[in-house]
């Protein structure tokens, strides 16, 4: 690291929250799932605070901080390979945020989560629940979704959850770079040409007002089974 180094902040407090928030909604909705129940009320729950949670990440992916903007991390399969590779030259700041790696297993779990949320809003458990819309879809397109979302979807997450903790304690033991901390205050020791993300009290007040439509709007979606 040269002389220049400083702390940079790079992840802005709405990216922090979101991203432990979505954590434990995720932990908390499987486990719940597996309990069943009485619990899966509160499984119901969660997947609508993971709905709210994904469509403010979808918002604040094009309005959000520099290096929370998908525009600053999203890249084609050739870059990935070319960092897989270690060949060619690297683009500008490609590890400050998201590496190429990184980006793809983003895109990855936000995908499968959507889909997840998806099916759930759609599914039947032929018990005592189903979901918002589920009189919207065919009986097929309905039970469709409720196999993917109680079997295939859950271990789908399980596997991208643990191969992401498995990255971090990678890069923790062998890149020598800890991928956490910066994820709890949103800041990283960089070369101070790195450009900092904005993080003021008028974003974060933006984010507040992004979050509560979202919110709103997840409820109106979950009143439709009422």
């Amino acid at each position: 690291m040269t002389r220049d180094a400083a702390m940079v902040r790079i992840w802005d407090l709405p990216t922090r929250l979101f991203h432990w928030a979505l954590a434990a909604g995720v932990v908390l909705a499987i486990v719940s799932a597996r309990l069943g129940g009485a619990a899966m009320a509160w499984h119901i729950r969660f997947g609508y605070a993971i709905f709210t949670l994904l469509a403010f990440r979808l918002a604040w992916g094009f309005v959000g901080g520099r290096w929370s903007r998908f525009t600053t991390f999203a890249c084609a399969p050739a870059t990935t390979w070319r960092y897989l590779r270690g060949t060619g030259v690297p683009r500008p700041h490609e590890d400050v945020g998201h590496n190429p790696l990184g980006a793809w297993s983003v895109f990855a779990l936000l995908g499968v989560l959507a889909t997840q949320v998806g099916t759930g809003l759609v599914a039947d458990d032929e018990i005592a629940s189903n979901g918002p819309l589920f009189r919207y879809v065919s009986t097929t397109t309905s039970e469709s979704a409720s196999h993917w979302h109680s079997g295939p979807g859950q271990w789908t997450i399980v596997v991208l959850c643990v191969m992401h903790l498995a990255a971090i304690s990678f890069y923790a033991r062998r890149g020598r770079q800890n991928l956490v901390a910066p994820m709890i205050h949103g800041d990283k020791r960089l070369t101070a040409d790195v450009p900092a993300t904005i993080d003021t009290a008028g974003t974060r007040v933006v984010a507040l007002l992004i979050a509560t439509a979202c919110a709103i709007g997840v409820a109106a979606i979950a009143r439709l089974d009422a």
